[in-house]
């Protein structure tokens, strides 16, 4: 995914962003704009989500004084003011469909007309989009454009979700740590870790995020336990219910197999690091592994 964003970035290629909610598409999307060769114009985000035909289209192109009713003033649009810089498109696939040709011919002719003018302006910029939808699925039913589809996806990157990057958990978990609480000096528990690493994250990197910024807040001292970094789940009133009990040999297992696999010293330093043995770091890996 990395090298993809690299080779995309100091280009002008539209970029669309594909993952899960919570992958990090909007911070993608600021790396391909701050390694551009237009880092030093503006990065503008367009939240497609939720708009009605109206506001998309004032949004977007902007719209001049009595364009509709409310239109007291001239408004300028968010294309106008990512001159120079990026226009980033998040969730694309929750733009209108009657709007969807407008988008194509902006992106074709980079010309477009604001709300109730009869002016064409010129627009320059770099086109980044990102969805978390099937657009393919979208085009075959009717509720995407196939010819706009076709044109913003001349460089697709797949953003994958936390749970297929599970060497990766730890180290964004301890960053995030350093980051929200630098003057607390805080670490966290094997047996938090271990639950980090066998959890699906759902809501991908900002769940753990959220999981982390929680942590810190009720934690009473200077390490982080497991029942701090998992939350007691709600009933749909409002009520606590019991949390699912994972057994500590299963925590130690998942977690000591997937340190094996990433950890980039030996298994002496390993087992160095765990505080045991070489022997007893083997004998618990293969118990593990049967």
């Amino acid at each position: 995914m990395l090298l993809e964003l690299t080779q995309a970035a100091d280009s002008e290629i539209s970029v669309l962003l594909l993952g899960e909610s919570g992958t990090g598409k909007e911070l993608a999307a600021r790396f391909l704009h701050e390694n551009s060769s237009r880092r030093h114009k503006p990065f503008v985000t367009v939240e497609c989500s939720g708009l009605s035909d109206t506001i998309f289209e004032s949004e977007l192109f902007g719209h001049v004084k009595g364009a509709f009713t409310g239109a007291i003033a001239n408004k300028l649009g968010l294309i106008a003011s990512a001159e120079g810089g990026t226009l980033f498109l998040d969730e694309l696939g929750d733009i209108p469909l009657s709007q969807q040709v407008k988008l194509l011919r902006l992106i074709e002719t980079g010309m477009y007309r604001p709300v109730g003018s009869v002016e064409l302006r010129y627009s320059d910029f770099r086109l980044v989009c990102a969805t978390n939808k099937h657009l393919e699925q979208m085009v075959t039913a009717g509720k995407f454009r196939e010819d706009l589809y076709y044109r913003i996806n001349s460089f697709p990157v797949y953003l994958p979700a936390l749970r297929e990057r599970k060497s990766d958990i730890v180290l964004l978990a301890k960053a995030m740590l350093l980051e929200l609480s630098s003057d607390l000096l805080l670490h966290f528990s094997e047996e938090a870790l271990a639950f980090l690493l066998h959890y699906q994250f759902p809501g991908n990197i900002r769940e753990l995020r959220n999981l982390v910024e929680r942590a810190i807040i009720v934690c009473s001292g200077s390490r982080i336990e497991l029942k701090d970094i998992r939350p007691p789940k709600l009933r749909a009133g409002g009520g606590i219910v019991e949390q699912e009990v994972i057994p500590l040999c299963d925590l130690e297992k998942n977690y000591l197999a997937t340190l094996a696999e990433s950890y980039p010293g030996s298994k002496s330093e390993l087992a160095s690091r765990l505080g045991v043995s070489e022997r007893t770091l083997y004998r618990k890996l293969k118990a593990g592994a049967e």
